[in-house]
């Protein structure tokens, strides 16, 4: 099924406009970045083999320290003095939707100005610049008034390279790096396919036949002689370095002659039969946004990039070395003489469209393009599941703080003549290099959107300067609440409803919907920030949790306790956000996310849950604390050309498909919740009844 409109029109590139910036200060259309001291890399920076970016990213090895930073080939809008001054100020915080909780920064594009904060609070708004944070980054940390510093401890945010995951411990409190540990999962090819495939064996291909059957070289020699052989002669088959980007190494083959011997390598199906667009293949770039993996909140930005194969589509075998027709990434199409390029992100011409572009020419020709975008969301939301035990192990391992933590992930996707998405990879480093107007309108507002939503917030001087120095009132007050951001202690009363809750195996909907019927201290926390997140979402979409979000909670390889909390919020509030906010701002107010001794948010002071509650030593011993399995002493046969991994890694490798084993982030939110509780606060939970509790809901390994 292919359109038959008129091929794309032609259109000149826009010509690029090249920055250099000189050693004291960076110097744009919006203001001044201020350089304190050079530029330098992240702390103990052992960087992940997975700069995933196709699209012509600056994947540079570490440079020098120096204090100039350099804009090269990036288009940023023109705006004239008149224009500079007319445009809208905004203020430099966002106000949280509810009392006692701080405010967060606000960044904008080049059409707006942020307003100017005091000279108190403008100290602390440090910036820390890798060698390959992206021009439009730093534009957009330029409008908030943000400076370099080279510093290791005084940095609020940083956007750079993946790191091994022991870097993470460097990170403080008030610091924020645009990575998880642990997600190069799915961001290497290899890793994306193994976990996927352990997925698909579990819940079955009804569920997860969203990618193609795959190979992975060495290990999986034998099994793909069988399907070449079964597949005939004229099965074509697409090889990949597990760990490369932008196109590099990929060939499309059809004979076992061609195969390359000497080098690990991933083999898959080739997706013969593409949706083609005037005769040509095309791919969509999606991007996705986690903000936090406990609980999982993921969100998809609505427009997107369509990158399409600079020659016409042919499934003949004599084309299958000819990278113009079957391959799609920019990087390499745009060597190709008869690449045109695009700088109107409404019009289909060239050979890069907006997505809403896309989604506009596909509705023209009687498309359902909300059904394929449902089926994305699908993809997406289950890939990133396949990761979740990994990342929250190593988060617990190696991070203070869930607020340290951010990553923005480029999925691509691809449509075959059905219409039906199929995912090829995932890049944990995509592309933000805008090297045309195109590229800038989408990217500039996704960043804008993002950095927004990831709630950068001031810090208390005395976490980013010598504790000699002191603290003025207005900074204090400014930053009122913001020791909240790192993971309190949970208290005995707490870790009780959480292991209630999560060891109900034959609980229903109307059993997990009482678990807002006593919100706790830290309940009231985590909602009023997945709201006050939501209010900063601008055109990004969440899509976890929804309120059809209760049907991926099996595929989670052990339950979380916060997910089921913000599943119920959204299927009791979902459709009346002004009631959930409106009790939240009540709890805010009573002080209730801040602790209380209010009975009222008590569990064991709500008599309806005492009888049921009487069991849970007995329960924590034989439900909770059997499951939890440090997997890496089940290590897949996969994992022994693991040499880019460091041993915190092994910890949490893939398991073989269809394993019994769970991870070790399968422990309960506190490492030992047994020895936490002391025995009169187990007996203080009641005195009479005994109730049974079963293995824990949504295993996947249960009846």
């Amino acid at each position: 099924m292919s359109s038959s409109s008129s091929s794309p029109s032609s259109l000149s590139p826009v010509p690029t406009e090249e920055c250099l910036v000189g050693d004291a200060q960076l110097s744009g259309t919006d203001g001044v970045l201020q350089v304190n001291g050079g530029e330098e890399e992240l702390p103990d920076d052992e960087l992940e083999n997975a700069c995933s970016d196709d699209d012509d990213s600056v994947c540079s090895s570490r440079a020098s320290s120096t204090a100039s930073i350099t804009f090269v080939s990036s288009v940023e809008e023109p705006m004239s003095l008149e224009a500079e001054d007319d445009r809208e100020e905004k203020s430099a915080l966002v106000p949280s939707l509810f009392p006692f909780i701080p405010p967060t920064l606000y960044f904008s594009t080049a059409h707006e100005k942020v307003e100017l904060l005091p000279v108190e609070q403008r100290r602390l708004l440090k910036w820390k610049i890798s060698t390959v944070t992206p021009n439009v980054v730093k534009h957009t940390i330029v409008r908030s008034h943000f400076k370099v510093t080279k510093s290791n401890h005084d940095w609020l945010g940083c956007w750079g390279r993946h790191m091994k995951s022991p870097g993470f411990k460097a990170l403080e409190e008030h610091q924020k790096l645009n990575h998880f540990p642990g997600t190069f999962q799915i961001g290497r090819k290899d890793r994306l396919w193994r976990n996927l495939s352990k997925m698909q064996v579990r819940f079955g291909k009804q569920e997860f036949s969203f990618f193609p059957r795959t190979f992975i070289l060495p290990q999986d020699i034998k099994l793909l002689r069988k399907a070449w052989k079964d597949g005939g002669s004229k099965q074509k088959w697409i090889i990949k370095p597990p760990a490369s980007a932008r196109g590099i190494g990929i060939q499309v083959i059809h004979k076992w002659t061609q195969m390359p011997r000497k080098r690990p390598l991933l083999v898959q199906k080739y997706l013969h039969k593409p949706y083609l667009i005037s005769g040509n293949k095309f791919d969509l770039r999606i991007y996705v946004y986690v903000t936090s993996y406990d609980p999982l909140r993921v969100y998809m930005f609505t427009d997107g990039l369509v990158r399409f194969a600079s020659c016409k589509y042919s499934s003949s075998m004599k084309t299958l070395s000819n990278k113009f027709m079957h391959l799609t990434n920019y990087s390499v199409n745009k060597n190709n003489s008869e690449y045109q390029a695009n700088s109107d992100d409404k019009a289909c011409q060239g050979h890069k469209w907006a997505l809403k572009a896309l989604w506009q020419y596909l509705g023209s020709k009687g498309v359902n393009t909300t059904l394929i975008w449902e089926k994305i969301k699908d993809i997406v939301i289950k890939t990133i599941i396949a990761s979740e035990p990994y990342v929250n192990s190593l988060l617990k391992m190696h991070v203070q703080t869930p607020y340290s933590c951010h990553e923005l992930f480029g999925f691509d996707i691809m449509l075959d003549e059905t219409l039906k998405p199929w995912i090829l990879e995932v890049n944990i480093s995509p592309s933000l290099h805008s090297n045309t107007a195109l590229d800038l309108s989408i990217k500039g507002k996704m960043i804008r959107d993002l950095l927004n939503l990831a709630g950068f917030r001031i810090p208390q001087k005395e976490d980013v300067v010598p504790p000699c120095s002191s603290t003025s009132s207005s900074t204090s007050s400014l930053c009122l609440g913001n020791k909240e951001r790192s993971k309190p202690d949970l208290s005995a009363d707490e870790k009780v409803k959480r292991a209630f809750y999560l060891t109900q195996r034959y609980a229903d909907q109307d059993f997990f919907s009482t678990v807002l019927d006593v919100l706790t201290p830290e309940d009231v926390r985590v909602l009023a920030e997945t709201e006050d997140e939501m209010n900063r979402r601008g055109e990004f979409e969440r899509v976890f949790p929804s309120p059809s979000s209760s049907r991926y909670l099996r595929f989670f390889e052990c339950p979380r306790y916060l997910n089921i909390l913000l599943d119920q919020w959204e299927q009791k509030y979902w459709s009346n956000r002004t009631k959930g906010i409106s009790l939240l701002r009540t709890l805010c107010q009573k002080g209730v996310h801040v602790g209380t001794s209010d009975p009222a948010h008590i569990v064991r002071n709500q008599r309806r849950t005492l009888n049921e509650l009487v069991n849970f030593p007995a329960l924590l011993h034989s439900s909770c604390l059997s499951r939890v399995v440090v997997s890496h002493h089940h290590r897949s046969h996969h994992d022994d050309d693991d040499d880019d991994d460091d041993a915190s890694e092994r910890e949490v490798s893939s398991v073989s498909p269809g394993s019994s084993v769970t991870s070790s982030a399968c422990a309960s939110p506190q490492p030992s919740l047994t020895q936490s509780l002391l025995p009169q606060q187990l007996a203080s939970l009641g005195t009479s009844g005994l109730v049974f509790f079963s293995p824990i809901l949504y295993s996947s390994h249960s009846g």
